[in-house]
C-alpha cells in the first residue's frame, strides 16, 4: 500500500527509486513488524492478563509445566499477525498473487486458531475444537487457496516437483500438484503447531526456515541468481522475501516476550498461521522438499506424535514416554532449556543444510 503510494512520486524524487529494491524493503518489512511486535508487545500481556486470556495447561504433560506455566497469557499470534500483516501491507506489492496467495493463508489458518485458542481458555482445557473440525476446516481453506492460486498463476511449470541434490530430476505432478500442495499446507501448519509446546521452542525454528526462504525467494525471482545456481526462475517470485522478512521480524519481536520464562505463549493463532504460510512458500518457490529439510524439527515432531499413535493403536505400547517428542525428553528429566536450545542447534544445522542444496547440484 504505502509501497504504490510511494511509486507515484518516483518521476518527482529519485531518491525514491530506493523502493524499488527488493532487497531495501524486505529490511524495512523486517524492521517494521520487529518495532511494531515490540512496541504492542508489553500492552497485550497486560490487557491478555487481565482480560484471564489464560493458557489451559494440558493434565497429562510434565509435572512442572502446572506449576511454572499455569497463568500465563496465550493467543501471542495475534501480536505476530499484527506485526506480519501491516508490514506487508506496507512494503509488499499487494498485486502479487504470491503475496495475496500468503496473505490468505497467513489470515485464514490465523483465524482457525484464533477460534482454537478461544475454545480452550472459554472452557479452560487444553482441549480447544475437535481434531476432526480442526482437519476438515484446513482442508477447506487449503483447497479455497491453492486452486484460486492455479487458476490465477501463468507460470506454466507450476505442476513440477523440483528435487534437491539434482540437476535435472523434475516430477510432473500435473493434477496431483493440487492434493500435493494442499498436503504441504496443512502439513506444515499441523507441524508448527505441534512444535510449540515449549518458551521459544517453536519461534526460533519458524525465524531460521523464514531466513532460508527470504533467501530462496529472492534469488528464484531473480534470473540472474537463479540461471547460475541451477533453479527454476519463477517471475514475481522476489516479492515473497517481503512477507518472510516480516515473518522474521514479528516472531524475532515476539521471542522478547516469549523467551524462557515466557510472558505469553503463541497459541494456535500464531503456530497454525505460520506453519501454513511456510507451506505457502515452500509452494510458491518450488522448494517444497527444501521447506522439509530446513523445517526437519517440524517434521520430526510431527513423525514422533504420528508413531507415537500408530504404535499405541497397533501394539497398546507407546515408544516415546510422551509426545511430541520435545516431551519425551522433558520426562526422561532434561531441563526444558537445554530442550529448547538444542533444538534450536538441531534447525540451524538443518537451515544450512537446506541451503546447501542450492549450491549441491
Amino acid at each position: 500500500m504505502l509501497y504504490q503510494f510511494l511509486l507515484n512520486f518516483l518521476d518527482t524524487f529519485s531518491f525514491l527509486n530506493v523502493f524499488k529494491y527488493l532487497t531495501f524493503r524486505t529490511g524495512l518489512s523486517f524492521f517494521t513488524s520487529l518495532v511494531i511486535v515490540l512496541i504492542i508487545g508489553g500492552p497485550f500481556i497486560k490487557f491478555f492478563s487481565n482480560q484471564k486470556i489464560l493458557n489451559p495447561i494440558r493434565d497429562d504433560g510434565p509435572e512442572e509445566h502446572i506449576v511454572k506455566k499455569i497463568g500465563t497469557p496465550t493467543m501471542g499470534g495475534v501480536i505476530i499477525l499484527f506485526g506480519l500483516l501491516v508490514s506487508v501491507i506496507f512494503w509488499a506489492d499487494l498485486s502479487n498473487i504470491n503475496i495475496l496467495f500468503c496473505l490468505y493463508i497467513a489470515i485464514s489458518f490465523g483465524l482457525l486458531g484464533a477460534y482454537d485458542d478461544f475454545k480452550k481458555i472459554k472452557y479452560s482445557n487444553s482441549s480447544g475444537i475437535s481434531s476432526k473440525f480442526k482437519i476438515i476446516s484446513q482442508i477447506i481453506l487449503a483447497i479455497i487457496g491453492v486452486s484460486f492460486y492455479v487458476y490465477l498463476n501463468d507460470y506454466q511449470d507450476l505442476n513440477n516437483l523440483y528435487f534437491p541434490f539434482f540437476k535435472n530430476l523434475i516430477v510432473n505432478l500435473g493434477w496431483f500438484f493440487i492434493p500435493f500442495a494442499i498436503f504441504v499446507i496443512i502439513g506444515s501448519s499441523n507441524a508448527v503447531n505441534l512444535t510449540d509446546g515449549l518458551d521459544g521452542l517453536a519461534t526460533v525454528p519458524v525465524i531460521l526456515v523464514a531466513a532460508c526462504f527470504a533467501f530462496i525467494s529472492y534469488v528464484t525471482g531473480n534470473i540472474v541468481f537463479s540461471n547460475y545456481l541451477q533453479i527454476p526462475y519463477i517471475e514475481g517470485t522476489g516479492e515473497i522475501s517481503i512477507f518472510c522478512g516480516a515473518i522474521i521480524g514479528s516472531c524475532l519481536g515476539f521471542l522478547w516476550f516469549n523467551a524462557p520464562p515466557a510472558k505469553i505463549f503463541m497459541g494456535d493463532t500464531g503456530s497454525l498461521s505460520l506453519g501454513g504460510s511456510l507451506g505457502a512458500v515452500g509452494i510458491i518457490t518450488k522448494h517444497e522438499i527444501v521447506l522439509a529439510i530446513t523445517g526437519g524439527l517440524f517434521v520430526l515432531e510431527a513423525v514422533s506424535v504420528i508413531v507415537q499413535v500408530i504404535s499405541f493403536k497397533l501394539t497398546g505400547k507407546r515408544i516415546f514416554r510422551m509426545a511430541p517428542i520435545h516431551h519425551h525428553f522433558e520426562k526422561k528429566g532434561w531441563p526444558e532449556s537445554t530442550v529448547v536450545i538444542r533444538f534450536w542447534i538441531i534447525s540451524i544445522i538443518l537451515a544450512m543444510i537446506g541451503l546447501a542444496t542450492l549450491k549441491l547440484r
